[in-house]
């Protein structure tokens, strides 16, 4: 198991939507989500992925951290505190 936190996301994107997101960033379908809405200014989502590894997911995490996507730009970071 392996996290990635995916923040500054735009206030109301679905959950589909940030699957699409990942999926066409070439990232495999995530298992479990859980949204960080703090002040709300700068909302976050928290993903969970069971079958990759924490390398793996840092050889994606590039590809969209500070990319523009819905009129923001999100950051992208692996939480090396929630593998196993």
């Amino acid at each position: 198991m392996v996290c990635l936190m995916l923040g500054n996301i735009e206030p109301g994107t679905s959950d589909d939507e940030i699957q699409e997101f990942l999926v066409k960033y070439g990232f495999p379908p995530y298992d479990e989500i859980v949204h960080v809405h703090g002040e709300g200014s700068r909302p976050a989502v928290k993903l969970t992925f069971n079958s990759l590894d924490p390398e793996a997911l840092r050889k994606l995490q590039p590809r969209i951290h500070d990319l523009f996507w819905k009129n923001r730009t999100v950051t992208a970071r692996v939480l090396r505190d929630h593998y196993k």
